[in-house]
């Protein structure tokens, strides 16, 4: 495999009562656990937030990409995460629903551009057999 890029960022405090920052500095966030996990909420955000913006966004791209290597080019396209936090009886879970908005493309291309999609995206890739991940065409 050929490495195309490397990040590195870095979480302290107190887990989800702390902060992240990347190496760079570009992203530099303050993390507080959400009411509904019982914690203060507040102005910050949490991992699972981290989580569906960098899916959307990388699932979005994935989806770009497969379109236009069949010579589509999508405007106003967008792509949103839901992330839940699950308990089971072995731990915490994930689950994620992506729902990808592809407006002007016809339906039965859309749905299957969506499922290219989802076979090279590399969040896909990476949680494919461990986190139940539905995608869908909204």
């Amino acid at each position: 495999m050929h490495q195309l890029y490397t990040t590195t960022a870095t979480a302290t405090g107190d887990g989800r009562e702390g902060t992240a920052r990347s190496a760079d500095g570009l992203l530099d966030v303050k993390l507080a656990a959400p009411t509904g996990l019982g914690g203060a909420g507040g102005a910050a955000t949490n991992p699972e937030q981290l989580f569906a913006a960098g899916y959307s966004a990388c699932f979005h791209s994935a989806l770009l990409w497969i379109a236009r290597q069949q010579g589509l080019r999508p405007s106003g396209s967008s792509v949103t995460a839901e992330v839940a936090l699950l308990e089971s009886d072995t731990g915490m879970r994930l689950s994620v629903s992506l729902t990808a908005y592809l407006p002007g493309v016809p339906a039965d291309v859309a749905d299957e551009l969506v499922t290219q999609a989802h076979q090279v995206c590399p969040y896909s890739a990476a949680t494919r057999g461990d986190i139940d991940v539905t995608v869908a065409r909204g």
